[in-house]
């Protein structure tokens, strides 16, 4: 119980904020802070030299309770709430997701992270067409990926970069993904921000989209670039474990998987969604069971998904509230334990690990976790 003191003239207030709490709403199913502030306030009078002297003697009666308030003082209460950006919360606290602006929550809450993966926006909706289950499509996904000029390009990964990197254990690492559209960019801010570029991995399609326009070469990869936070400080990564899961040799920075696959669409498909696969590998190559993992651009939460299957911890943040509630989906159907050894049985990292299972906590625990905010 905080007590706060208020000086106004010769008149002692004396608040007593009683409870912050969540509380879920059973109609939205969104989170608000509600506070309740207390009123109790008492005149005494005192013998003192001056103003100032009166408050003193005044405040030292209060702390050594030889001035007790009690229900007779009451005077009156506030009640007074605002939405949590909190927009789902697991049963067992393993997975997080917010709705709202990185650029604006990051700063808001104080967590270290051991692993941040980000997919962020390529800026490629400008018109352009694809091909698509044997269909001409357009690739305009949305506002949130028109095309930037290449200064803006770099004044956006350089923020979105700094504000991760705030977010980082010293051992952590970073992995982003990208295409060469963006790529190069993001490179260039991580060295610029002090990160220590460690691998970039290539992900080769099984099954690239055709090349409707014959023009060229088929585009069939993309680039994921993984970065530790400091140039001295020697990260994670499970190379034993890598090396299992390559029939006992070396893991190299070309990996072979395909697109998502229709299990993976059960709740809807985001338009640059990444396959469980790739987040599998990444997850498991980089931290250890229990650790937290960040998605600064969540989309649909496969990040989120890999992590919990993992046996890690997650915490995403996602502008669009359709893509929130897609995720919240995802992660309401691992409570099936039917439908998470579906997913273990197409992963086939998964396959090959003795124990692939949820992080076991308290779900009434109230320790310090990402977006206290």
């Amino acid at each position: 119980m905080k007590k706060i003191f208020y000086d106004q003239k010769s008149q002692i207030m004396i608040f007593l904020l009683l409870s912050l709490f969540n509380f879920r709403t059973l109609c939205s199913g969104m989170i608000y802070n509600v506070e309740i502030r207390e009123e109790l306030a008492r005149k005494v009078q005192v013998e003192a030299d001056n103003e100032h002297e009166a408050l003193s003697v005044v405040q030292h009666l209060y702390k050594t309770e030889k001035i007790v308030l009690d229900s007779h003082d009451y005077v009156g209460s506030l009640i007074q709430s605002e939405v949590n950006p909190l927009f789902y919360k697991s049963p067992n606290n393993d997975f997080l997701l917010t709705k709202g602006d990185s650029f604006e929550l990051l700063p808001q809450f104080d967590f270290k992270f051991d692993m941040i993966f980000a997919d962020p926006p390529y800026f490629l909706s400008n018109g352009g067409i694809s091909l698509q289950s044997g269909h001409v499509v357009c690739v305009n996904k949305g506002a949130w990926d028109k095309g930037k000029s290449p200064e803006e390009l770099m004044t956006f990964n350089r923020e979105w970069l700094r504000l991760c990197r705030d977010k980082l254990k010293d051992n952590g690492t970073i992995w982003v993904s990208g295409t060469y559209h963006n790529i190069f960019s993001v490179a260039n801010c991580l060295t610029e921000l002090g990160y220590k570029i460690l691998n970039v991995i290539t992900w080769q399609k099984t099954n690239p989209p055709c090349n409707i326009s014959c023009r060229f070469f088929t585009y069939s990869t993309e680039f994921i670039i993984w970065a530790r936070k400091l140039l001295r400080v020697p990260h994670k990564f499970n190379y034993q474990l890598m090396k299992h899961l390559n029939g006992d040799k070396q893991m190299t920075d070309v990996w072979r998987f395909p697109a998502i696959g229709r299990w993976e669409k059960s709740q809807g498909k985001h338009p640059t969604q990444k396959p469980l696969s790739v987040l599998t590998r990444i997850i498991l190559a980089s931290t250890d069971p229990g650790d937290w993992v960040l998605d600064p651009f969540s989309g649909s939460s496969t990040t989120g998904i890999a992590a919990n299957l993992c046996g890690r911890r997650y915490a995403g943040i996602e502008k669009e509230e359709d893509f929130c509630r897609m995720a919240k989906a995802r992660r309401e159907e691992l409570e099936h334990v039917e439908i998470r050894e579906n997913y273990i049985h197409h992963i086939v990292d998964l396959q090959n690990l003795e124990d692939a299972s949820f992080v076991h906590e308290d779900p009434f625990f109230f320790g310090h976790l990402p977006f206290d905010v």
